[in-house]
């Protein structure tokens, strides 16, 4: 390859990947603060799991949720948990493990027997809740997120 191309290739390139680059730290609508707050904890020892979702198809679904966080009340009976999400529509599904068995224990019906909570604090009945019913929209602005255990 001539000098002179060769030269011209590694200049384009050198300027498409700062452009790249500058386009990515200008952007600072990337993520958001919110601020999950749960209220009416069964047990201010055992520790309390937020599972957050944000696509509708892989809601309540095993592993479906992007990220999971862990949180020991520490003698509190509410929980206050800052998070930085990306900006759009988020569901919270949360549950406390009070026997401490890492798992959500359920009836012969499927019905949990520990406590657990969504987002919107959508109460189902017969039913998991949908996605929609429970999603909140992380935006610019702070936003916080009050959610009640249900035992």
């Amino acid at each position: 390859m001539p000098k002179a191309k060769l030269t011209l290739l590694l200049v384009g390139s050198s300027l498409i990947s700062t452009s790249v680059a500058q386009a990515s730290a200008e952007d600072p609508a990337a993520t958001s603060s919110i601020t999950v707050v749960v209220s009416n904890l069964a047990s201010t020892k055992s520790a309390v799991k937020l599972y957050f979702y944000n696509l509708r198809e892989k809601f309540l679904k095993p592993d479906g949720y992007v990220f999971k966080k862990v949180v020991q009340p520490s003698g509190q009976n509410k929980i206050m948990l800052p998070v930085e999400l990306p900006q759009g529509d988020w569901a919270v599904a949360i549950t406390q493990d009070t026997n401490n068995n890492d798992k959500l224990d359920k009836n012969f019906l499927g019905i949990p027997t520990e406590p657990f909570a969504f987002s919107n604090n959508v109460r189902p009945k017969l039913s998991p809740p949908d996605f929609n019913d429970c999603k909140f929209t992380v935006g610019q602005t702070n936003t916080v997120v009050t959610i009640a255990l249900k035992e």
